[in-house]
């Protein structure tokens, strides 16, 4: 259990500012000294902005990453990297987003690069106070952009590939004092409907074996977001009440973008470990009120005590443009207060 009751978090990723969209796109020009420093002044964006609103619990922002997990394939061996969008035209959506060929074993000798985004979180948000979280894909969502082979017969033959990497990333975590580590797992809640969900419990829990009980392990549950769009069935109760004994400490669950559909789930979640609901919809560019917030607040603890709520956006911000996601962040802070003075 936290130690605060209705803590405002992040899920991690945070919109990059403009000239860093800018710079990645003409990285060649950069030297190694200046890459290093854009990257600790996007970082320190991300914290700034975090801290302005208030939150109890930041992350650097994903800001040295491409995307919550697509940067994680350039540190994995035997991948030959897709080099173009499948479809590159028309609307935005998922299908654009082709899969990677394996041509060998898959190893990570050198990690896959969070150890390093969290010590530069450390090292920059060392005298904020806050609570420092880092994110990591879990194993299946991070399988899902690799094309099977006949070394890798499926999806889930990949994933149990990719399974020690991440599990030996959250040791990595762990002995580099991470306390918060959140594994992403929204191909879990995206595909749930249709696999077997005792299975994604089996696969999240030896994936974790390595934090869990020295970490506060996090898993966020969401139905998609790319450029705004979801892609799975948006609907929480296959995965329940299979995804009850999943090793960890928080379960994060999407629900303003869902109407808040499904309340109810947060109440069952809540007898087992903390649950954080996502009462800011980052696919609108509706800004939610502190009063909207707060309205929301109240109707979650109708369902769950105050210790055990977390209260969060429904995904990264990473497709909402900065503008936005400050203001919404701000809300709600200002939205959670106004309640938690009332307590």
């Amino acid at each position: 259990m936290k130690d605060q009751p209705l803590r405002t978090s992040v899920i991690g990723s945070y919109p990059f500012p403009g000239w860093l969209e800018f710079s990645a796109q003409h990285l060649g020009q950069f030297g190694s000294a200046d890459l290093a420093e854009m990257q600790d002044d996007a970082t320190t964006v991300a914290i700034q902005d975090q801290l302005a609103a208030g939150l109890d619990v930041i992350t650097d922002g994903e800001q040295t990453r491409f995307d919550f997990n697509l940067s994680f394939y350039g540190f994995i061996e035997g991948i030959a990297l897709e080099p173009a969008s499948p479809r590159r035209f028309g609307p935005p959506a998922h299908d654009q987003r082709g899969k990677h060929e394996i041509t060998g074993e898959l190893l990570a000798p050198r990690g896959l690069g969070a150890v390093e985004e969290f010590k530069r979180l450390k090292r920059l948000a060392e005298r904020s106070g806050k609570r420092l979280k880092v994110s990591v894909p879990g194993p299946y969502t991070l399988s899902g952009r690799l094309a099977p082979n006949q070394q890798y017969a499926d999806r889930y033959a990949i994933t149990e590939a990719l399974l020690p990497i991440v599990r030996q990333e959250i040791a990595d975590l762990v002995a580099a004092g991470a306390e918060e580590i959140c594994v992403d797992e929204p191909s879990m809640s995206c595909y749930g409907f249709r696999e077997d969900t005792r299975r994604f419990v089996d696969l999240f829990n030896r994936t974790v074996e390595s934090g869990y009980g020295q970490a506060r392990i996090c898993t966020h549950l969401c139905f998609g977001n790319f450029k705004g769009h979801p892609v799975g069935y948006r609907k929480y109760a296959p995965l329940f009440p299979d995804f009850l004994d999943l090793h960890c400490d928080e379960i994060h669950v999407e629900m303003a973008n869902r109407e808040y559909a499904e309340l109810e789930i947060i109440g069952e979640i809540a007898k087992r470990t903390d649950v954080a609901v996502g009462v800011i919809d980052v696919k609108s560019y509706y800004i939610e009120s502190p009063d909207n917030v707060a309205d929301a607040v109240r109707a979650c603890l109708k369902h769950a005590p105050a210790e055990r709520l977390v209260l969060a956006p429904d995904c990264g911000l990473s497709q909402t443009a900065r503008w936005a996601a400050k203001q919404k962040l701000a809300n709600m802070v200002a939205g959670v207060a106004k309640v938690k003075a009332a307590l």
